[in-house]
């Protein structure tokens, strides 16, 4: 491939990351303000935020949490959060005595308490292991939180309060996620 046709590549996808963003930025943005009131509540109630993802939504999750824990922007008190993906030891041991889609409810199912939110990220908006992670938050009393890509799947059906990015490329969808992490930040953090 010639330079000039990888720069054009690379416009294209800068194109196509912008006009997902504008598509997203354009429509109504009740559930991003819901899902920011939700996690305000429940610090305000001495809770917390679980947040949980696979793959590249593991790496959202841990930033998510990162921010909440830490500050986003301005000097604050810390807020409780915790990304469900970052002890090998609770992932392998759960993947290996159940299955790897079981990593997220039974975590879950021991730190959930009503009142606290239960944060999945999903591209696809069906992986196993996020929905069944919502599903344990709903029946333990957790405001259930879901993130996702394409139609949102199930956990879009399941979730309390659903955020979607209507686009079926994973790194398109990864990087509006990414936006709307730091929204919801800016927005719990005011």
């Amino acid at each position: 491939m010639s330079d000039a046709a990888e720069e054009a590549r690379v416009r294209g996808i800068f194109d196509a990351a912008i006009a997902l963003h504008q598509r997203v930025r354009d429509r109504e943005q009740g559930d991003v303000v819901r899902a920011a009131a939700a996690i305000r509540a429940a610090h305000a109630s001495g809770g917390k935020v679980l947040i949980f993802g696979n793959g590249g939504s593991a790496a959202d999750a841990q930033h998510m949490a990162a921010e909440l824990v830490n500050r986003f922007q301005k000097e604050r008190r810390a807020l409780a959060a915790l990304a469900l993906s970052t002890d090998t030891s609770i992932l392998t041991s759960i993947g290996n005595d159940y299955t790897f889609d079981r990593v997220f409810d039974r975590q879950v199912e021991a730190l959930g308490r009503a009142g606290d939110v239960a944060l999945g990220i999903t591209t696809s908006g069906n992986s196993a292991n996020v929905v069944k992670g919502l599903q344990a938050a709903r029946a333990c009393g957790m405001v259930t939180i879901a993130l996702t890509g394409r139609d949102g799947g199930a956990a879009g059906k399941i979730a309390d309060i659903h955020v979607n990015v209507p686009n079926q490329s994973t790194p398109r969808v990864q990087e509006v996620h990414g936006t709307l992490i730091h929204v919801i930040c800016e927005l719990v953090e005011t």
